[in-house]
């Protein structure tokens, strides 16, 4: 690892340096938004831009480690609401909803999935940094899916499910957009059959 910079206190390893570029990365994009530049990040932490080129090849897959580290706190809240349901396709329907309602309010969840160039589902909604996002959403409930009969294959085409239908509704969420009781019944009659069907 090289030492030069990094204003006088070089990292210890790479582990630090990519948290100390992800804490920077994160302090740009609070006074930024999603348009901040490796060239900010690397000012605030006093190295060239080829160092945090090192750890991220572009400012979308920075922008991306940023927030998957930010979302922790939302993954944590989601637990906590779900925490009582048990069936896979109430669980299911709930957390797709709810992920739905929090997007406003999220930051970081919003520059996570949002399309766009800050949206790294844009990208593509079946990359491995999506599905790593939507297995780690449904480690979070409550549900037994071996006691549901849902293998870890189902698991994985679920996670992809999910995904879509979560970036379908950011696309657009109709006219007029569907919210609260609305979107759960919707949810409920077209998606929680299936769920129904493959623990069946």
């Amino acid at each position: 690892m090289r030492t030069h910079g990094w204003s006088g206190a070089a990292p210890a390893d790479d582990t630090e340096a990519v948290e100390r570029i992800v804490a920077a990365a994160r302090r740009a994009i609070d006074r930024s938004g999603a348009e901040f530049s490796i060239a900010e990040v690397a000012r605030d932490l006093g190295v060239t831009r080829q160092t945090v080129y090192r750890y991220f090849p572009s400012t979308e897959a920075l922008l991306t480690a940023t927030a998957l580290a930010q979302t922790e706190h939302f993954l944590d809240v989601l637990a906590e609401r779900l925490g009582d349901i048990r069936d896979p396709a109430t669980a299911v329907v709930e957390g797709i909803a709810y992920t739905l309602e929090r997007l406003p309010e999220e930051k970081y969840l919003g520059l996570l999935l949002r399309s766009g160039r800050a949206g790294a589902f844009s990208v593509g909604v079946t990359s491995d940094i999506a599905r790593s996002f939507g297995r780690s959403i449904l480690e979070r409930f409550s549900v037994d899916w071996a006691a549901a009969g849902i293998s870890g294959a189902d698991l994985d085409e679920l996670v992809e499910h999910m995904l879509r239908i979560v970036q379908s509704f950011i696309i657009d969420p109709g006219r007029p957009p569907r919210r609260g009781k609305e979107i759960r019944s919707y949810l409920s009659r077209w998606v929680a059959p299936a769920l129904v069907s493959l623990g069946g």
